[in-house]
């Protein structure tokens, strides 16, 4: 199943080329008082979500998703984490490339660990991406996100995959420089994700999937997932040791060689196997 949240957030059954406002599915959303539990409250209850959307999707207005606003399928995380050096080929241009090592020591995936990315960084794609500092350089990084769907402390990578609640495309931005990762890659705007949710069952084997960016119609990254140093199981694994994770909480699982610049005026163009594609623009701030 393919849920979208758009416009002024509504939520929406993706259907090929149209989009079922399934809104009133929310009402399956049990009714919370401050304090709220931890985590996006659709992800937290999308089983009786999706039960709810069967029932009232045959009936729910259509609309082509062609001039629809996607916003950010998840809308509350706790956490975006950011996992580093997750492909040899790009370690191997970072190790290269002065530009986009800007000086940093480059560490194995177990040393360096992973990364947060603040949640007011994130947008969905047709919010696009606003570059604070246009002076310096400012890279895509075209990944697979996995969406967790209940709460994972330490758990172990056996079953980890239970743990997922859906997979979305994210482009985790960056902006080069000396400052840590989580400050660089933190700018409003700079984790975007979309341009909507596929459910964990529609996706069999999240480590072999094609994913690429080209920007303005040229091919920056194309690799596959089976590519990845840790597996998506591993990764959760990996961050549930550090912190526990909560429904909502998105994983950004690394990005393969060919990162590039963008500037003002290119349109990003974003695909990933059995996800979709989605247009990312970008701004000056």
């Amino acid at each position: 199943m393919r849920l979208c949240r758009y416009n002024d957030n509504r939520l929406g059954l993706v259907e090929g080329d149209r989009i079922a406002d399934v809104t009133a599915a929310l009402d399956a959303i049990p009714q919370s008082s401050w304090p709220l539990p931890p985590g996006d409250l659709l992800i937290r209850h999308l089983d009786a979500v999706r039960a709810r959307v069967k029932e009232v999707g045959p009936g729910a207005e259509r609309t082509p998703t062609a001039g629809v606003r996607f916003l950010s399928p998840v809308a509350n995380p706790t956490k975006v984490i950011g996992i580093p050096v997750n492909y040899q080929l790009h370690i191997d241009e970072a190790m290269e490339d002065k530009g986009l090592s800007a000086g940093n020591r480059i560490l194995k995936i177990e040393q360096a660990g992973p990364f947060l990315k603040a949640c007011s960084a994130l947008v969905g794609p047709s919010e696009g991406v606003a570059l604070r500092f246009a002076d310096r350089r400012n890279d895509h990084e075209v990944e697979l996100a996995a969406i967790i769907g209940k709460t994972a402390d330490r758990v172990p990578k056996e079953g980890a995959l239970d743990h997922i609640a859906a997979y979305a495309i994210g482009l985790d931005m960056t902006v080069r420089g000396s400052e840590d990762r989580s400050v660089r890659k933190s700018i409003d705007s700079y984790a975007v994700l979309g341009p909507w949710m596929v459910t964990a069952d529609g996706i069999a084997d999240p480590d072999n999937l094609d994913l690429e960016i080209r920007v303005n119609g040229e091919t920056r990254q194309k690799s596959n997932t089976r590519n990845m140093i840790f597996s998506v199981a591993r990764l959760i694994e990996f961050c549930s040791a550090f912190y526990t994770l909560h429904p909502g909480d998105v994983i950004m699982t690394g990005t393969p060689e060919g990162v590039g610049p963008v500037e003002a005026g290119d349109v990003m163009h974003c695909f990933v196997e059995r996800v979709g594609s989605m247009d990312v623009p970008v701004r000056n701030a």
